[in-house]
């Protein structure tokens, strides 16, 4: 298909770079083709112009709203832009069919309407795979990967240096659920043990800006030196610094994906979601459960035990 290829994918960063792969399958087998995703920009940034999509345009464009209003009259530029790709996947979320109609409606005539929905049957990269099927094409590997720019790499070196001997554990406290959050006590304990041992160069505590109340009480309760606090970067700078990073230690997040995407040593916590479903499917993911699916019960020095042993395996 050397044509045009449009990705229409709403949702938070894990559920983005969990379809890294299906589009990572587009890429690969039309690689002539012009593929655009429409999408939050500041998250399908991770794909514009690395790899993945040509362009990127934002969904937070209020005339798509006429889209889910059989009542409304659809927006011509957006009908006509609509139009313009020979083949579109769309990942909105739409039980009565109201969008599919109005994109078939502006002059879509090849579409694939995916349900984000995620079951209990499979990794959730295949399950938002499987639709391509009806193009015949199979996903393989369903682990993502991120490909940084030069830029993204430029910008990183401001945090992590590329020495050989360096070591850098970067951790993310913070998750899209409380139920999915390590306690900050148990954060607060782990992480003054481990700047104790003085086997990291640097720690970096990596979050946004729903993380920040949990960031402030461990920046207020941990010694400042080796031990830096980085927010508000964007997301494709972030994915360079944690790929530059000896381990990375968080939760069931959308930043652990972008870690593991970017080709970090990964301890991943997982309590109460299925890492089996949710987790990153890459190699060098290793999953630490929490007893009983409650991340409350997980002992600090279990946690430290498994990054010991995970050290000694990358050594």
């Amino acid at each position: 298909m050397a044509g045009r290829i449009l990705v229409i994918r709403g949702g938070a960063i894990g559920d983005f770079i969990l379809t890294l792969p299906a589009i990572g399958l587009l890429r690969e087998s039309f690689p002539e083709a012009h593929i655009e995703i429409l999408g939050y920009r500041h998250i399908a940034s991770l794909a514009e112009q690395r790899y993945y999509a040509d362009a990127t345009r934002s969904i937070e464009y209020g005339p798509l709203a006429g889209f889910f209003n059989p009542k409304s009259d659809l927006d011509s530029d957006l009908s006509e832009y609509f139009a313009g790709f020979h083949q579109v996947i769309s990942y909105i979320y739409d039980p009565d069919q109201l969008f599919e109609t109005s994109l078939r409606k502006a002059g879509v005539k090849n579409l694939i309407s995916v349900s984000p929905k995620i079951g209990d049957a499979d990794h959730a990269a295949r399950q938002l795979a499987q639709p391509l099927q009806q193009m015949a094409l199979w996903l393989e590997d369903p682990a993502a990967e991120f490909f940084p720019s030069p830029e993204d790499l430029a910008i990183a070196k401001q945090w992590v240096e590329s020495q050989q001997d360096s070591r850098v554990l970067a951790v993310h406290p913070g998750s899209g659920g409380e139920r999915k959050n390590w306690p900050l006590p148990a954060w607060q304990e782990f992480l003054a043990a481990e700047h104790r041992t003085g086997r990291w160069d640097k720690i970096l505590v990596v979050g946004g800006e729903s993380d920040t109340p949990r960031l402030a009480a461990l920046r207020s309760s941990l010694p400042s030196e080796g031990m830096t606090f980085l927010e508000g970067i964007s997301l494709p700078v972030l994915g360079a610094v944690l790929g530059r990073s000896s381990l990375f230690v968080g939760h069931d997040s959308g930043i652990s994906h972008l870690a593991a995407a970017a080709g970090a040593n990964c301890l991943l916590m997982f309590g109460p979601t299925d890492p089996q479903i949710w987790a990153p499917a890459n190699d060098h993911v290793s999953v630490i459960t929490a007893p009983g699916g409650d991340l409350s019960a997980l002992d600090v020095a279990a946690v430290r035990r498994r990054v010991d042993e995970i050290l000694q395996d990358v050594r």
